[in-house]
């Protein structure tokens, strides 16, 4: 299986989950966590817990009849070099994978390689190049110190917002 997950220095569960109403569900889930969320964008909120290790993204887009409200799936790591160890993985072992190296995509800089598992579920493994915190990191999907990196085509729907499945 290549490297082992306990041999890697940081982990972190990520879930995207389509929502409804943005506003509604952060409400629930500051209340179910008890922490507030750790970044607000309009149709877009998130929560980076460390107890459990988990980063829990919120996108306003009304699931579609019947498919549910998962978005994509995903294991935030502490390196570049682990996604680099990931996509090795994932080719070695023939899984269909996307690459997006230092992408703008949920409001933040990342790299990640993606893949889906038999039922069509997107999976990332992605490093967090820069969390773009400040409301000001983002004008146009772009932020003053990455304005000049491209985003992956079809990323997102607004480049620095809200991620597709892939």
């Amino acid at each position: 299986m290549g490297a082992r997950l306990e041999n890697q220095i940081k982990l972190k569960t990520h879930i995207s989950l389509n929502v409804s109403n943005v506003e509604r569900s952060v409400e629930f889930y500051e209340a179910f966590f008890g922490v507030s969320a750790h970044k607000r964008r309009a149709g877009y909120a998130n929560f980076d817990l460390a107890d459990p290790p988990l980063k829990l993204a919120l996108q306003e887009n009304p699931p579609a009849t019947g498919t549910g409200s998962l978005n994509h799936l995903g294991i935030q790591v502490a390196s570049p070099e682990q996604v680099d160890a990931a996509r090795k993985r994932l080719i070695d072992a023939g899984l269909a994978t996307f690459d997006e190296g230092d992408t703008l995509c949920c409001y933040a800089r990342q790299d990640k390689i993606w893949a889906h598992d038999p039922d069509g579920n997107g999976w990332e493994v992605y490093f967090l190049l820069d969390d773009m915190l400040d409301d000001d990191d983002h004008t146009d999907g772009q932020t003053a110190a990455s304005a000049d990196v491209p985003a992956a085509a079809g990323c997102c729907e607004d480049e620095a917002a809200v991620c597709c499945a892939r």
